[in-house]
């Protein structure tokens, strides 16, 4: 049984990407599992630090991209969606090349909150960082 709200796709979720920085940083979503979406990211220059490292800031806006959207999933999206109040990240291991794999699975969800465990691994399935993302959940504007 699927948490999320009507049918959800891949296609769907990368539309959603169209001109936003999840397009720049070429985010794709893969998977979308009964509990969980995953989505992943090539590490290329444009998301390296100057030293030659996947930069933190670019895991932490994998992380909010793919939790935001978790959220936007299980919303009536006519009427509401899910935006970040607070992220937190630890970067535990470095990645020079490659892509990045994000795994997003639901802590709680509430009515008017949802709180978020993402977890980045590298192409050796490595975790290299965890996130905890918390959304909240408010009336679209017109």
């Amino acid at each position: 049984m699927s948490i999320w709200n009507g049918e959800i796709t891949t296609i769907v979720l990368n539309d959603l990407n169209k001109n936003t920085l999840g397009e720049f940083f070429e985010i794709d979503f893969i998977e979308v599992g009964p509990d969980y979406l995953k989505a992943k990211m090539p590490v290329t220059n444009k998301v390296k630090q100057p030293f030659g490292l996947l930069h933190g800031g670019a895991s932490v806006a994998l992380a909010e991209t793919i939790g935001s959207v978790a959220s936007w999933c299980l919303v009536n999206r006519e009427l509401f969606m899910g935006v970040g109040v607070e992220i937190n990240a630890s970067h535990v291991k470095a990645v020079t090349s490659g892509s990045v794999t994000a795994i997003c699975s639901p802590i709680k969800i509430g009515g008017k909150t949802h709180i978020w465990e993402i977890k980045i691994y590298n192409d050796q399935n490595e975790l290299c960082c965890v996130s905890r993302f918390t959304a909240m959940v408010v009336p679209k504007t017109k």
